[in-house]
């Protein structure tokens, strides 16, 4: 099951998935769009279930676990790519605005985990999947509500691991630095090391079929983001101001 599914990195990994052989779940709010979804994972010879529904809504996302799990069986997988990603001076910051983007980020990612996790421990197998973010680890300029949504999702997904790791299930957080979606089309800024859609597709892929905790990429921008996190502050901030990547 896939939420997010209708676009962007969600529809990139539901048509590579099913390229593969997987059945997919496919959850997102434009069921007009999932059915185009589906018509791509059958052409290459999978099977897929639209189910529309509102991640901020625990119990639309219940039933949309019910939903694939009576159409396609037990949910081996849950995705959680569902996000937005809006950029916002903190002079012009909003609380319903930072509000939303906790709601889909956080709240969207834990309904989800929630809809699926009973019949995981039930079965003593699973694997559950967040796409967070390379903003997860320091706060970013003109971008605090979600910086702080992916830092919020990446330790939430620890701690779930921590838990379920005894019972059969694997957690899976990926931290993806730029890619070509429409998440990032139309910024001003320079985005240093933009990856092709495809490209991070597979690499997603390759850390969800291994089972990794955690997995970065790409590598030059992973490494840049984890020396972020031992600078002194002062150096940090002036990197940071000069270099603001996310408008």
């Amino acid at each position: 099951m896939i939420t997010g599914a209708s676009s962007g990195i969600g529809r990139g990994l539901a048509v590579e998935l099913g390229r593969r052989g997987a059945k997919i779940g496919l959850v997102a709010r434009r069921a007009n769009v999932l059915e185009e979804v589906i018509r791509e994972i059958e052409a290459v010879g999978s099977k897929a279930v639209a189910v529309p529904a509102d991640v901020q809504d625990a119990a639309s996302m219940s039933a949309a676990a019910e939903k694939v799990r009576s159409e396609l069986g037990p949910i081996d997988i849950l995705i959680a790519n569902a996000g937005i990603g809006p950029t916002r001076d903190a002079a012009e910051i909003s609380a319903e605005e930072i509000a939303s983007v906790i709601n889909v980020n956080v709240i969207g990612a834990s309904n989800s985990a929630a809809a699926v996790i009973p019949d995981m421990v039930a079965r003593r197998s699973g694997q559950l999947v967040v796409i967070s973010s390379l903003a997860a680890y320091r706060g970013l300029p003109k971008s605090a509500a979600y910086c702080a949504s992916k830092a919020a999702v990446s330790a939430f997904f620890e701690s779930l691991r921590l838990d379920l790791m005894p019972r059969g299930i694997a957690v899976t957080i990926i931290h993806p630095g730029f890619i070509k979606t429409p998440l990032t089309t139309g910024r001003d800024a320079q985005m240093p090391f933009l990856m092709e859609l495809d490209d991070a597709v597979q690499k997603m892929v390759r850390a969800i079929e291994e089972r990794r905790k955690r997995y970065s990429f790409p590598w030059q921008l992973a490494t840049i983001v984890r020396l972020g996190m031992i600078m002194p502050f002062w150096m940090y901030d002036q990197i940071s101001r000069a270099n603001s990547f996310r408008e």
